[in-house]
């Protein structure tokens, strides 16, 4: 894009924040019949274009289940939709808040009130649920929203381009489609909140940009979440759950478990069970329909050399489940494989993955496995497989994570009542739950004075009164 083209560009982006601020400033916030009219639209031209948007998505990837996009992306979008068109008169209640005792006579209080126009950028590894999840929240706290979704997913964006055209205003809701420098020029925009959705090297510059116009965040991004499996645990239910969170949509997803601490007396039987566990879930292996592809040639690349870089460390690539020769045809599409012992120094053990590849190291205490966690910034999500004993909440009090799911793996996600956000390098800010709710609502705190008003006795000219009252407070 020439600069030109794309200063123009801005400029309309520009236009349509201002179109969308003043609509906000003239129509006042919504009530809540008005925010429900707009989840309601919002749910019904969900499950209207429901079938368009898992063969767009399919079509993005190379190929992804039309069950896996149902399961991943719609259902918890109608979750959320309703999670928040249940709940949002609760929300907007006011709340009340303590008076000291010389203010008794008065009322203190917070309202929620909408913050304006709300920015969303969403990434490509699941178009459909990190773009309608947001803007639903932004729209059940009263504001107007303008949509960035992923070039890399160019049909599907272009689909939910058509859909919210189709069922909402522009002055409502809008969506910017573009590349990698509209999504700077988007992040630069001064909207009132801005929700990100992606890398922590692209938050990172995403933060910087939004700083111009001192733009309130929230930042959703990944990291190297762990599963720790507690020594004797490697079974069957923990392997189904394991390989359900790490290859579902082929691994492509923030909460993934990235790698695997079992302990040195498990190794064995874990490679064992994890090859049995894959075998279950894709029996056609990397040709199973259920079997996700890697979303282009680059981030295939990408993996690749992840794994080439671990071999040439010394680290032993074990290839597992089904390989049939059918799998060559499919474009993209990566295998399973685990890595066991990767060094701490190698790109596999730096990176976050974003892949079908789980590197598996040992330990053997619960304290060198919380140390080697401790060792890496702050995951989105940290698993941990085995009793609710002492080694659980040891590992719980002395780790800082996102969330943390025990005995299973991405369902705190699917957790509606649950706050979803990292923290450090992973993200800042949640969208799920009333945490969400509030982010998206400026919390206005309201001081009405009662007709007796103690404090006016504590005001020039000073004299014993104002002694006495000093004393009773600061005895």
């Amino acid at each position: 894009m020439t600069d030109f083209a794309q200063a123009d560009e801005t400029a309309d982006m520009a236009a349509l924040l201002e179109r969308q601020r003043r609509a906000f400033l003239t129509e006042g916030a919504p009530d809540a019949a008005q925010r429900r009219d707009r989840l309601s639209r919002l749910r019904a031209a969900t499950l209207a274009w429901r079938r368009d948007l898992a063969r767009a998505v399919s079509a993005d990837f190379g190929h992804r289940s039309r069950h896996e996009t149902d399961i991943l992306e719609l259902v918890p979008v109608i979750q959320a939709i309703d999670y928040l068109h249940r709940n949002l008169r609760r929300f907007m209640r006011p709340e009340r808040r303590h008076v000291a005792l010389v203010h008794r006579s008065g009322r203190a209080w917070i309202e929620y009130q909408p913050k304006g126009v709300v920015g969303v950028m969403a990434p490509w590894n699941y178009p459909v649920s990190l773009t309608l999840v947001p803007l639903a929240t932004a729209l059940a706290a009263g504001n107007r929203a303008m949509l960035k979704p992923s070039e890399l997913t160019p049909r599907t964006s272009a689909l939910i381009a058509g859909m919210i055209a189709n069922t909402f205003a522009p002055d409502e809701v809008a969506v910017v489609r573009g590349g990698p420098e509209t999504g700077a020029a988007f992040s630069r925009l001064p909207f009132d909140h801005l929700l990100f959705t992606g890398s922590t090297a692209v938050g990172r510059k995403v933060m910087q940009a939004a700083g111009e116009n001192l733009v309130p965040l929230t930042l959703e991004l990944g990291g190297k979440s762990p599963a720790i499996i507690a020594r004797g645990h490697v079974s069957r239910r923990t392997m189904d759950s394991l390989v359900f969170g790490k290859l579902a949509n082929g691994g492509q997803t923030c909460v993934a478990p990235d790698y695997a601490l079992v302990h040195e007396d498990d190794l064995d039987r874990f490679v064992a069970e994890y090859g049995a566990a894959v075998a279950r879930f894709y029996p056609d292996g990397p040709a199973s329909p259920d079997y996700t592809s890697i979303i282009g040639a680059a981030h295939h690349a990408r993996l690749t050399g992840l794994l080439a870089d671990a071999r040439a460390r010394g680290a032993q690539v074990v290839e597992v489940g089904p390989r049939p020769e059918t799998a060559a045809a499919r474009p993209h599409t990566l295998a399973p494989a685990l890595v066991l012992g990767p060094p701490e120094d190698c790109a596999l053990m730096r990176e976050e993955i974003f892949g079908p590849i789980l590197p598996v190291q040992t330990y053997a205490t619960i304290d060198a496995a919380i140390a080697r966690v401790n060792a890496r910034p702050r995951p989105l999500a940290l698993y941990y497989f085995g009793d609710r004993d002492a080694d659980c909440e040891r590992l719980l009090q002395r780790t800082t994570s996102g969330n943390v799911g025990i005995n299973n793996t991405l369902m705190h996600v699917a957790q509606d009542d649950l706050p979803f956000g990292g923290i450090g390098p992973s993200g800042m800010g949640a969208y799920h739950g009333i945490e969400g709710f509030r982010a998206m609502s400026h919390a206005k705190g309201i001081f009405a004075q009662g007709r007796w008003n103690l404090p006016r006795l504590l005001r020039a000219p000073f004299g014993r009164l104002a002694d006495l009252a000093v004393r009773a407070v600061l005895r």
